[in-house]
């Protein structure tokens, strides 16, 4: 191992976050502490106070890391047909990447701020991100007037996926949750545009 005066504040930041990342992936968030991350990286906990305000700061940074994984994994996923086929793609992209990394998917939505906190601007950043790329997808559905409705649909069908996501990791074998995943994917899709597409007629 390196000595410690080997490390550039950058490495430094980077080992933290590494080491965050592998605890959470294989202990969850809720064994997580600074004690702990400090250990793993043979500096102490002084030390990630110069580069994380506290563990909240530290978690949140990490589902950062996290968030942007899956924005990127959904983003190289290849989509094509129609607006359903390409939701559909990207529903089972989800679902997998969930199964790949639970632990650090549940950590995005098990760990809360405290009272009064809110999450950062950088953050709600990432997580529009995101809602972004299911937002392109049915964005054929809805006319120019219909933005908030856009806007909400979007958020619904983020929010059914996660439903789902966290309904069916519940399963401990992968084959089965995934297929129980996809079912019920396919068919809140299904059942949803076509609801859209009936009020337009």
């Amino acid at each position: 191992m390196a000595r410690r005066y080997d490390h550039s504040r950058e490495e430094l930041r980077q080992m933290i976050l590494d080491k965050t990342q592998a605890h959470i992936a294989e202990f969850g968030v809720q064994n997580l502490s600074l004690r702990k991350v400090a250990k793993e990286i043979g500096y102490s906990v002084g030390t990630i106070y110069n580069f994380f305000k506290d563990l909240d700061d530290l978690v949140m940074q990490m589902n950062g890391v996290t968030l942007d994984r899956l924005r990127d994994h959904l983003k190289s996923t290849k989509i094509t047909g129609t607006s359903e086929a390409k939701l559909i793609q990207l529903a089972r992209a989800y679902v997998d990447f969930t199964r790949s990394n639970m632990n650090l998917w549940n950590s995005v939505f098990e760990h809360h701020l405290l009272p009064g906190e809110e999450q950062p601007d950088w953050y709600q950043t990432k997580i529009q991100n995101l809602l972004a790329i299911i937002q392109e997808v049915i964005t054929p559905y809805f006319d120019d007037q219909e933005a908030d409705m856009l806007r909400k649909s979007t958020w619904l069908l983020w929010s059914s996926f996660h439903g789902i996501c966290t309904f069916t990791n519940l399963q401990k074998d992968d084959k089965v949750a995934k297929a129980e995943a996809y079912d019920l994917s396919e068919l809140l899709i299904s059942n949803y545009l076509s609801g859209i597409s009936s009020e337009k007629r």
